[in-house]
């Protein structure tokens, strides 16, 4: 008998095996039918080529800069990648309308959630609606409280003081090489853990430790990357079925990436948070579902680890290419600051309208963010006379809009803060012209901390330090990403200044 009973649950779960992998075809068969029958994958048009056979790569480095060069020759600065099913566009009208006028038609959408849902659940990033309006309200709240914004700007102050400041000077003056890309994301991962937790994993100290969190989130945000740039996203939709390859490497670092922030969530509750200035506190009082309160947490996580790593990388990288700027920067600040004075005020901070020109240009020429997608739900027509399906993708491009002649003028791939200063004073552009912080109902709750942490990182630095990129005859290159990288990190060699 237990032979026979051996026997039958093997074979029935052979057979269930077999039924699933029928389902699981079946089932990809039907949604791949619907897919072609909404988008056109098949496309035979110059650009639809380009994209599929990957030609474009002969001529382009990265992706965003052959978009750019397609949206430069646009006469309406709108192109389709029909393969896609993706209307991508650089006027600033068609953002406006986006963004603002039609904000209720150009959700990010289900398609949205699919995408990153995984990694990002719930929260303020991949939703919409009410849950949005929720998330947003009480962000909005606690992240323009005088308080929290103090709170931040301590916390930079102590990693710039006892982490950024002494690992450079262990690499100046000996011709070492530092990557500062991985030394920012280093640095950025602390503090926002801190402000977000109230808890530090100290990856910047100068052992240089590994964080699991860390590394599983890169993964994470890579692998999600792909699933956006896919043809076929039945493919990977596939593959996450049957929990084969890339999906299989993204379940398990997404796995590692809510384990360990859950973990986080937990020992906050044992330590108590009633009279705590950590974010994560801050929403306990009002949230009691940990799920939610995770889905949140990680939200902010992707927001404040990689975009500002991503800003302060294009920004040395700029500067050590353009020492007429630092020079600048440096004449400033030794106006306004004391002479061995580190760290810059809120209010000192805001009278370096040089500094907050250069930084503001920094992000105009390589935004953190480099394209942003939302989902049509009505047929529409953009201001410039494109015509958007519903249920199709639409793309506003701040890389590409950095580098439009028709926004910026024939200068418009200088690095030249002057741009933004008029008799000395800064002077902000239109948000529709320059959407790195988004704009409308969904504009950065975050910008005036990123800010302050670039800036306050900036000034420090630059005081200090000579920082010079090590090969200045190799262009950095982009890396595919949430957000945007450097391939191979940013080499430089470190010198401390003799003032």
């Amino acid at each position: 008998m237990d032979f026979q009973a051996s026997s039958w649950l093997q074979s029935m779960h052979t057979m269930f095996c077999v039924s699933f992998f029928s389902f699981a075809i079946l089932f990809s068969f039907f949604s791949l039918l619907i897919y072609l029958l909404r988008v056109k994958p098949w496309c035979s048009c110059k650009n639809c080529q380009a994209y599929v056979t990957s030609s474009w790569s002969k001529d382009f480095d990265n992706l965003c800069d052959w978009y750019t060069h397609l949206l430069r020759k646009s006469p309406t600065g709108t192109i389709h990648i029909h393969v896609l099913g993706n209307t991508i566009t650089a006027n600033p009208e068609n953002v406006e309308y986006i963004l603002k006028t039609r904000f209720d038609n150009y959700p990010k959408g289900k398609q949205f959630s699919v995408l990153l849902g995984d990694l990002l659940g719930q929260g303020i990033f991949a939703v919409d609606g009410e849950s949005w309006k929720f998330q947003r309200k009480m962000a909005s709240l606690e992240l323009g409280s005088f308080s929290i914004r103090s709170y931040a700007l301590d916390l930079v102050t102590s990693e710039i003081q006892c982490r950024l400041i002494p690992l450079l000077s262990s690499f100046a003056g000996n011709n070492m090489v530092l990557d500062l890309q991985d030394t920012f994301l280093r640095f950025s991962f602390d503090n926002i853990c801190k402000f977000s937790f109230g808890l530090d994993p100290g990856c910047l100290k100068l052992s240089y430790p590994i964080s699991n969190f860390a590394v599983a989130f890169d993964t994470a945000s890579n692998l999600l990357a792909e699933r956006a740039r896919a043809v076929l996203p039945i493919i990977w939709k596939f593959k996450r079925m049957l929990n084969l390859g890339s999906e299989k490497k993204l379940k398990e670092a997404i796995k590692i990436v809510r384990a360990l922030a859950e973990e986080m969530i937990q020992q906050r509750r044992k330590m108590g948070f009633t009279n705590k200035n950590d974010l994560l506190s801050r929403f306990m009082g009002s949230i009691n579902d940990d799920k939610y309160l995770l889905d949140i947490v990680v939200s902010f996580l992707l927001a404040g680890r990689d975009t500002v790593a991503s800003g302060l990388t294009s920004f040395f990288s700029l500067l050590s290419r353009n020492p007429q700027v630092e020079l600048a920067i440096r004449e400033e600040a030794d106006q306004i600051m004391k002479p061995n004075q580190d760290i810059a005020s809120f209010e000192e901070l805001r009278d370096m309208h040089y500094l907050n020109a250069s930084v503001y240009e920094s992000l105009r020429l390589y935004p953190p963010v480099q394209f942003d997608s939302k989902f049509c739900q009505q047929d529409d027509v953009l201001p410039d006379g494109t015509f958007v399906r519903k249920g199709t993708r639409v793309t506003y491009h701040p890389y590409a809009m950095g580098r439009m002649d028709s926004i910026w003028g024939s200068d418009c791939l200088e690095f030249k803060p002057e741009r933004w200063l008029k008799h000395g004073k800064f002077v902000p552009q239109n948000p529709y012209k320059y959407p790195v912080f988004q704009a409308g109902l969904r504009v950065c709750l975050g910008k005036e901390l990123a800010l302050m942490e670039m800036k306050s990182v900036a000034l420090a630095l630059v005081r200090r330090f000579n920082i010079r990129v090590s090969d200045p005859n190799q262009d950095p290159l982009s890396a595919p990403g949430l957000t945007a990288s450097f391939r191979g990190g940013l080499p430089v060699v470190v010198h401390e200044r003799s003032v």
